[in-house]
């Protein structure tokens, strides 16, 4: 009896701790979303571009102006503009975007994809690339290959994003015509895929279209590669100091003397413990090149959310603008809490 009280007791406590955290990430989650919406409604209202004029034009007569604007809301109190929109973002309804006449969770839907693929292979260039050389360049510290690896992180995050895209493509695609152009596909190309996913190069290989996935690779190599770039530097750098720290930890010099080997002792000890912090770095860097891709977009003429919202943002298309900047930031928010519990996994100390 005692003992079936004391396994009782365990597991009560133990779901009291699990209620307990859920409730901190529900409450933090409210308290973000709330905070986000709040200060982008907040800027898309107090912005000189004029919403009204964006619908019925800058020649319309008073009469319609004063009617549009009260249907769309704007003659009342900023606070109750604000919680009519959060009343619509609960029912999943972000408005209906004036430059597409389409609604903006459709447009977001059309979108996001391509900005979606596009960072998610250049975070993959830059985990695969900027780890080992971080590492390598820790393990060889002072020498040429850490030089390298250091004005190579200074020239990735120095180099505006802008400049890089246009000298690239004047020299790989207009000079020595070894990638495609602007744009996601060929024109040609467009409609040809049905769209199952979003991902052209997901879609392009389930219908079996190999010339269409190929010409989707040879445009997405330039783009991905100069986003890659940028998160290549920040990885290499932070994966080098996180371990020079480790590197001179006490336990490094207590395996070398018990006979480990120095890729054990490198990889197995080591980067185990920079394992933790490198999940933060590679999720806070994917979240900011999904928010960040605004430049290279527009550069590649990139059909994602970040030309998107641009676009949107110079045609005074508030809803879109708004809509478009809250999914990011749940994005952002989301790839965070993500990196919490695969960190929380990797260490059992982080559980408790």
């Amino acid at each position: 009896m005692q003992l079936t009280k004391t396994v009782a007791a365990r597991t009560f406590a133990s779901l009291s701790s699990q209620l307990r955290v859920l409730s901190s990430v529900a409450v933090t989650l409210l308290l973000t979303f709330i905070g986000l919406t709040s200060v982008t409604f907040t800027i898309g209202r107090v912005m000189p571009a004029d919403p009204v004029l964006a619908v019925i034009g800058d020649r319309a007569p008073q009469a319609a102006y004063d009617r549009v604007y009260k249907e769309m809301g704007l003659d009342r109190p900023i606070y109750e503009q604000y919680y009519r929109y959060l009343g619509e973002l609960s029912r999943g309804d972000l408005g209906t975007s004036i430059m597409t006449s389409q609604p903006v969770l459709e447009d977001i839907k059309r979108f996001f994809p391509a900005t979606l693929e596009l960072s998610t292979i250049a975070t993959l260039i830059g985990v695969l690339l900027g780890v080992p050389m971080g590492v390598l360049a820790a393990v060889n510290q002072g020498r040429l290959l850490d030089h390298f690896v250091r004005i190579f992180g200074l020239i990735g995050y120095s180099v505006p994003v802008f400049w890089l895209g246009m000298v690239g493509l004047l020299v790989f695609y207009g000079k020595l015509d070894w990638v495609a152009g602007p744009g996601r596909i060929d024109v040609y190309y467009d409609g040809i895929v049905e769209t199952v996913t979003g991902f052209i190069l997901i879609d392009a290989a389930i219908a079996g279209e190999w010339d269409i996935f190929h010409n989707a690779v040879s445009h997405l190599i330039l783009p991905s590669i100069l986003l890659g770039s940028f998160a290549l530097a920040y990885i290499a750098r932070m994966t080098r100091s996180f371990m020079l720290d480790q590197l001179n930890q006490e336990y490094i010099l207590t395996a070398r003397v018990k006979g480990a080997s120095e890729t054990s002792v490198i990889w197995r000890h080591a980067f185990r413990n920079v394992l933790v912090q490198l999940i933060t770095i590679v999720g806070l860097t994917y979240a900011s090149l999904l928010e960040g891709s605004v430049l290279t977009e527009t550069v590649f003429s990139w059909p994602g959310i970040g030309q998107y919202i641009t676009t949107s943002l110079f045609n005074a298309d508030m809803n879109a603008v708004l809509g478009g900047t809250v999914v990011v930031g749940i994005c952002f928010v989301g790839i965070n809490m993500l990196s919490d519990l695969l960190y929380k996994t990797v260490d059992p100390r982080a559980r408790s």
